[in-house]
């Protein structure tokens, strides 16, 4: 998925969240969370998504290496 189509799921999802609603539609298809735990919990997986999208991979940390030459 796109960032913005992930975007576009996370809003749809808060809104409903926030009406207190636990159904939602999106991309015409029908979405029931049986509790607002789980609905919490698809949101989470929606925003590490979109973190991972947003920062790439982590940063190399790079440790040098010397020796005297011995």
């Amino acid at each position: 998925m796109t960032i913005a189509e992930l975007l576009a799921q996370r809003e749809k999802l808060q809104n409903a969240r926030f009406k207190g609603v636990l159904s939602v539609m999106i991309d015409g298809e029908a979405m029931t969370y049986k509790s607002d735990q789980q609905m919490a919990a698809a949101l989470a997986s929606i925003e590490a998504e979109i973190l991972k999208l947003t920062r790439g991979s982590r940063p190399r940390t790079i440790r040098p290496q010397t020796s005297r030459g011995l």
